[in-house]
Formats: structure tokens, C-alpha cells, sequence
């Protein structure tokens, strides 16, 4: 299965690309309906509801970014290794995701339960929202094994060439998700906390069909062998080599969401929550080029592995290409629409007209953002880590969260210049993100060369 795939890849990688990215677009388009629909329930219950939720998306993203960093890094060994034609490596490195899953599940539920409240109330969340916040996050702890394991299962299936069977299992866990949500938070009356409860209770069947379609039914050209794993330092580092600073750069852009909300709170709860609707529509918007990225990732590792390199060039070229024409169109539209996007998740005049501003501003560098995002999983695709790392470092630590933090409280200025030093480190980081993309192919290119 994953042998033909690479052929299929190989004959036509354009066609490929759009193969890997359409489910996954499908998939996250789902999943990013149902998170605007959550938040419209949740907006239905109060300004604060949608502060206490707020609140735990940067422990959420936290969680998100280390499961799918190490997944990144899970994939590309895969298909690095379907691509050499190594089936036995490429079993093995599946095997070591599981157990991988499994190890940081455990850890990070165990420490979601004991130390969450603090974590809440360190984070800025303030005495009027931290115990709503809480109980929503305690739940959350609860599904946290299910939905990492499941991350890790659609990563290894994507390092294969499967966007498609992955994703329709996530989407079919959305919609269940987007059902129960009404029934938990306003039928039997749980408020904040059913939707947590319906989160769960959809992960958890996610969850099952996963198990049951991969070790049941067998549906995968990787073969699990659990019973007989060994671990291996080599496939092990293979994983981590990718994974790990790709773990380490979203965990570094959490901690970004982070300052940001406790800069935030310094004008109000309310612009936190502003802040929290203008980035689900951020959702939307990358969504087309996330899709792009991920497929990226799968066709650069198996073409590395393969040294095809004039089809790598071409997929890269195209695949960024695409991106930006893409996201030029959506960004014209968000511009003119953004007072009709916000509308409908609440009436609070001053939520609306904040969020309305950061999503005007923001439009401006979304085709930058279209062209940067996908070179980080390029990179990863030729087995690099560390770019990803560096990049959002430079863009996270070293530019937005100085910048708004000087604007703010050294200078005195308005909200919006939170929004202007996010657009400023936009600016750099897609430079620095495309210069090493084309020092990268230049380099692999040389060495093929001279070999």
C-alpha cells in the first residue's frame, strides 16, 4: 500500500499533494466548525464563559502542540523510510509512536489533574473566571490519553500516504462533538463544563475506531507488532530529531498565547476573549494552507528518501505557490466581512469591535503567513528539526511578545499595537522561513550532485 502510493506520488506529485491535503482539509474543516459552534454555545452563557474557556487554549495548544510536534516527527520517519522502501523501519517507527503516545499521555493527565487550578490562576486568570476555567480543564484531563493516542495514530497513517481514513474518523468524532455540545451545555444544564464532557465522550470514540481499525482489521500498510516491540535508540532519534524541536516550537507559541493573554488582561477579560474569537476565524483562514503543509511533509520525506530530487523541487515550489494565491483571496474577504464573522458569536459591543480590528490588521500578512507556515513541515520532510524551532523563536520570543509587552507598558500605547507587533514579527519570520527553505534544497541538491 505504501509502496504504490509512492509511485502514484512520484508520477504525479501535484495531484499527490492535493490527495494528502483534501482530507485533511475536510477533517480540519470539520473540527474548525465545530469549535466556532462551540464557542457560540459558549458565548450564548456569558462573557466570562468565553474568558474561562479562553483560558485553557494555551494549556490546550500546549498539549496540541507537543502531541502533533512529536507526530510531525512520526511522519516524516515513516515516510522517509516507505520511500527508502524500509517497511521494517517504517513498522518499527510506528510502534515506538504508540509507546510514545502512551508515555506522554500519561504525564501530561497526571499533571493536568494535580496542578491545573495553579497553572490557571499563574497563567493570569482572574478570581472571576478561574474556577469556571477549572472545571472545564479538570474534564478535559480526563479524555487528554484518548485524544493524544489518537493524534499519534492519524500521524503514523499520514507518514504512509493516509490523509483520507484518518480524517473522516476525526471528522465523524466533530460532528459528534457538535451534537452533544447543545445537549450538555443547555439541555442538562452543565453550562462551561458540558462541553468539556461532549469533547470527551467524542474522543473517546475516536479513540476505539482507531484501535479497532488498526489492530482489529489491520487497515494500514504499517503492520504493529507490540507484543515483540524492542525499542531502538536509531528509530527513536529518528522520531525525536523532528519531533522534539518541533514539540519545543509550539509549546513556545503557547507560552506566547500565554503572555499575550496576560498582556491582554491588563485592559479586560473581554479582550481576552476578543483575542479568542479573532483567532477562530485565524482557524478557518489557515486552514486551506495547513492542509498544504501537512501534505508537504509526507511528499518532501518520501522524495527525500527516494532522491528524487527534481520532484521535490517542483512539489515545494507549487506547494507554496498555492498557498499564497489561496490565501490572497481569503484575506480580501475577511477584510471586507470581518464585522459579519464576529457578529455572530456575541452581542458585546466591545468584544465585536476589538476582534473586528485584530482580524483587519491581521489580513494584511496572512499571505505571508501562507508562505511560512508550510517551510517549517518542508524542513521536516528533509529530516530537519531544528529550522521550526528557530524560526518560531524568532517570530515568538524574540519579536511579538517583546514588542507588545514595550508597547504596552513601556510606552502606554492602545490594544491594537499588540496586534501590529504580531504583524511585525509575521514579516520576519517569513523571511527567515523562506531563505533556509532555498538554502536547504540548494544544499541537498549539491550533495546529490557530487554523489
Amino acid at each position: 500500500m505504501g509502496e504504490s502510493r509512492l509511485e502514484k506520488y512520484l508520477s504525479n506529485p501535484a495531484k499527490g499533494l492535493w490527495k494528502l491535503a483534501i482530507p485533511v482539509m475536510a477533517g480540519m474543516g470539520i473540527q474548525t466548525i465545530y469549535s466556532i459552534v462551540d464557542m457560540i454555545f459558549i458565548g450564548r452563557l456569558s462573557g466570562n464563559a468565553i474568558a474561562a474557556v479562553a483560558f485553557n487554549m494555551p494549556l490546550f495548544f500546549f498539549v496540541l502542540g507537543l502531541t502533533f510536534g512529536l507526530g510531525a516527527g512520526v511522519t516524516a520517519s515513516i515516510a522517509r523510510f516507505i520511500g527508502a522502501k524500509d517497511k521494517i523501519n517504517a513498522d518499527n517507527s510506528a510502534e515506538h509512536a504508540v509507546v510514545l503516545g502512551l508515555g506522554v499521555s500519561v504525564v501530561l493527565t497526571i499533571v493536568g489533574l494535580i496542578y491545573g487550578k495553579p497553572i490557571l490562576i499563574s497563567i493570569g486568570a482572574t478570581p472571576n473566571v478561574v474556577d469556571l476555567s477549572w472545571s472545564y480543564l479538570r474534564i478535559i484531563c480526563i479524555g487528554l490519553p484518548f485524544m493524544v493516542l489518537s493524534a499519534f495514530f492519524r500521524s503514523i497513517l499520514a507518514g504512509e500516504g493516509d490523509t483520507k481514513f484518518p480524517m473522516t474518523v476525526a471528522a465523524l468524532g466533530t460532528v459528534l462533538n457538535i451534537i452533544l455540545d447543545p445537549i450538555f451545555i443547555f439541555k442538562l444544564g452543565f453550562g462551561v463544563p458540558g462541553a468539556a464532557w461532549a469533547t470527551v465522550i467524542s474522543q473517546i470514540i475516536v479513540f476505539i475506531i482507531f484501535v479497532y481499525m488498526l489492530f482489529v482489521k489491520e487497515h494500514s500498510y504499517i503492520t504493529f507488532r507490540l507484543k515483540d516491540f524492542k525499542p531502538s535508540s536509531f528509530i527513536m532519534k529518528d522520531i525525536i530529531k523532528v519531533g522534539f524541536p518541533a514539540s519545543i516550537s509550539m509549546v513556545i507559541m503557547s507560552v506566547g498565547q500565554l503572555v499575550f493573554n496576560r498582556i491582554l488582561v491588563h485592559f479586560s477579560t473581554d479582550a481576552v476573549a476578543a483575542y479568542q474569537l479573532g483567532g477562530r476565524i485565524d482557524m478557518v483562514i489557515f486552514l486551506p494552507i495547513i492542509s498544504i503543509a501537512y501534505g508537504l511533509t509526507t511528499l518532501v520525506s518520501m522524495f527525500h528518501g527516494a532522491q528524487e530530487m527534481d520532484k521535490l523541487k517542483y512539489i515545494i515550489k507549487y506547494g507554496l505557490t498555492s498557498s499564497f494565491m489561496i490565501t490572497v483571496g481569503i484575506s480580501i474577504i475577511v477584510y471586507t466581512c470581518a464585522p459579519q464573522l464576529i457578529m455572530g458569536f456575541t452581542k458585546d459591543i466591545y468584544i465585536q469591535n476589538t476582534a473586528v480590528k485584530y482580524l483587519r490588521l491581521m489580513s494584511t500578512v496572512y499571505p505571508l503567513v501562507a508562505t511560512a507556515l508550510p517551510c517549517g513541515r518542508i524542513l521536516q520532510g528533509f529530516g530537519l528539526g531544528m529550522p521550526l524551532l528557530i524560526i518560531t523563536s524568532i517570530r515568538v520570543l524574540l519579536v511579538s511578545t517583546p514588542l507588545a509587552a514595550f508597547f504596552i507598558f513601556i510606552q502606554g500605547k492602545p490594544l491594537e499595537w499588540i496586534w501590529y507587533s504580531m504583524m511585525i514579527s509575521t514579516v520576519v519570520s517569513s523571511v527567515v522561513a523562506l531563505t533556509w527553505v532555498y538554502w536547504t534544497v540548494r544544499k541537498f541538491s549539491l550533495i546529490k550532485t557530487q554523489a
